[in-house]
């Protein structure tokens, strides 16, 4: 059931503050992120979180519609889809090879190997990498170093669930990834390509903080559609 509390602790708050996200209490908002694909993101940190964990919290045109907790390491810690049928995911203990941002850092990539639980079909396992490509761009004043990935999500009988590859964003200092322009198959064989990059950086105090309406990239067609969470990209999950 945590998951359900957690998707109502990020509903819309009272309508006199409507369009405004408010963290859960003892949590604090710190960036607003809008970025293509019709996607809002609001990170945050909680005080009663291990120190380097953050959250983020997802919004397209309809809403909440995912959110994800990440540690001082990037490794996806624990995530929940809140569409019509809640999920939740979880890092299994153990992992074979562990994600790490302060490898990526030093080495300039770092693989990774381990296994997810969710609470609706059984454990998958997860492999990959992330790059540094030497390249860094400016968003909207920020400067990012460009990294390049790829994963696969296999079932623990080696059957192919999805796959992700592109290019992704990192902030060294903040230690979050940031999607980029990508390519995503559900399993079908047939690679989709996407591209959910930042556009603006907004922080306390500025216009747009603590938004929950997506800006860029909304129209008709866009209503009934979420970006799928390649996410297995250090970016969503």
């Amino acid at each position: 059931m945590r998951h359900l509390i957690l998707a109502a602790a990020v509903a819309l708050p009272l309508p006199a503050l409507a369009g405004s996200f408010v963290p859960p209490d003892g949590c604090e908002t710190f960036m607003t992120v809008q970025s293509r694909q019709c996607r809002v993101s609001n990170h945050y940190k909680c005080s009663a979180d291990p120190a380097g964990d953050q959250w983020r919290a997802d919004f397209d045109q309809q809403g909440p519609f995912f959110l994800s907790r990440i540690d001082s390491e990037a490794q996806w810690v624990e995530s929940y889809d809140l569409g019509p049928v809640p999920t939740l995911q979880t890092l299994a203990p153990n992992p074979d090879d562990p994600a790490s941002f302060s490898e990526l850092l030093t080495t300039q990539i770092d693989t990774f190997a381990f296994e997810l639980t969710h609470d609706n079909t059984g454990n998958t396992k997860v492999t990959g990498f992330d790059r540094l490509t030497g390249r860094s761009v400016t968003i909207d004043g920020i400067v990012l170093a460009e990294t390049e990935f790829e994963f696969t999500e296999t079932d623990l009988a080696g059957t192919m669930l999805r796959q992700s590859r592109g290019r992704e964003y990192i902030h060294r200092d903040w230690r979050l990834f940031f999607a980029g322009p990508s390519e995503w198959n559900g399993g079908d064989g047939t690679f989709l390509p996407i591209d959910g990059s930042p556009v603006q950086f907004i922080f306390p105090g500025e216009t747009g903080f603590a938004a929950t309406e997506p800006l860029f990239d909304c129209d008709p067609l866009m209503t009934n559609f979420s970006p799928a969470p390649k996410e297995l990209g250090r970016d969503d999950l």
